[in-house]
């Protein structure tokens, strides 16, 4: 039986899932969202706005980059992306180098429960899709609290599951059926898509979160459903 702690063993198998399935990742996303993923991202982007001057973004489980990518748009003074997964972050540099945005976009290997950065650094924080696997949530987000500047603004966009009766059973047969069968066969490691639909079960989505968020010090916490409640885009601020 192993003797490390539950929380590592869960870091190490979001580590190991996510490397094993970088190389076909963001082609997953797009494939397997029906091309929505791109619609929420804009949502976040528009929810960052307006940005201070010279603001400091971090995009904690940054994965390949897209969030930092879709945020150089908005012209902060810096955007640091981390992530777990080095395989990601590797694919991630290469998209920021193709972009032509390797002065403005720093990705690096990094644990959200553990962020190697001084207190009140970053105006702005995103996580898209990433605190559901957080091995200690309440850590993560206190080290998010941590490193964010009075007054700054945390965005989180994740999985929800939807209220509405009908779209709640089509939406749990794609998620249980197709979804993992589908990610399987592409990414050919059928365990990271029968992971998803599980993690979002788990998750205190809506306002179990927003009380999290609350419990944790967090202030004018709002949650907007998006595609019928399919995710949510989360807000939240660093008491100023």
């Amino acid at each position: 039986m192993s003797t490390k702690p539950m929380a590592d063993d869960k870091k190490e198998e979001v580590r190991s899932m996510f490397d094993d399935i970088a190389a076909r990742y963001d082609f997953l996303n797009n494939l397997l969202s029906l091309g929505i993923y791109k619609v929420w991202r804009r949502e976040l982007v528009k929810a960052a706005q307006p940005l201070p001057k010279y603001a400091r973004l971090l995009d904690v489980a940054t994965g390949t980059g897209d969030i930092a990518l879709a945020m150089a748009r908005l012209k902060p003074l810096t955007i640091v992306g981390i992530d777990i997964s080095e395989k990601m972050v590797q694919i991630g540099k290469r998209k920021v180098k193709e972009a032509g945005l390797s002065e403005l976009i720093f990705l690096q290997t990094g644990d959200a429960e553990d962020i190697h950065y001084p207190d009140d650094r970053f105006n702005l924080v995103t996580v898209a899709y990433g605190v559901r696997n957080f091995a200690n949530l309440e850590r993560g987000l206190k080290e998010i609290k941590r490193v964010m500047v009075p007054g700054g603004k945390l965005l989180i966009l994740e999985f929800m599951t939807p209220r509405n009766t009908l779209f709640s059973k089509f939406y749990r047969f794609y998620f249980r059926n197709i979804l993992p069968t589908v990610g399987g066969i592409v990414s050919a490691n059928k365990k990271a898509y029968s992971y998803l639909p599980a993690s979002v079960q788990q998750f205190p989505d809506g306002e179990q979160f927003l009380t999290i968020l609350q419990n944790i010090g967090f202030v004018n916490t709002q949650c907007k459903r998006l595609t019928q409640g399919v995710a949510g885009l989360y807000s939240a601020y660093k008491p100023a």
